[in-house]
């Protein structure tokens, strides 16, 4: 799992019948906890199914790979990446 910012939406002209009413995001990873607070964030631009509904600006938790699928099971879905969760705070502790 990866630690992204959403930083725009994707629209579909045609799609995988699968990827009907899909909420796409591109998201921007971050490659190191202290670019937290940049911006740009640095890391790979992504496009991810959206489960959360973020907005632009939020930080999010992406899956990738197989397990970004798992929640669509049994149907299948041609993913590789899905934001799973929208982070309100990361604490690393002191």
């Amino acid at each position: 799992m990866k630690i992204a910012r959403t930083i725009g939406t994707v629209t579909l002209s045609k799609c995988h019948p699968t990827m009907h009413q899909a909420n796409l995001r591109l998201v921007e990873t971050v490659n190191s906890i202290d670019d937290l607070d940049k911006q740009p964030l640095g890391g790979d631009s992504i496009v991810a199914w959206d489960l959360c509904s973020s907005g632009i600006g939020d930080l999010v938790a992406l899956a990738e790979g197989p397990e970004s699928a798992q929640p669509f099971k049994p149907e299948v879905k041609p993913l590789d990446a899905t934001i799973v969760a929208l982070l309100d705070q990361i604490d690393l502790g002191s």
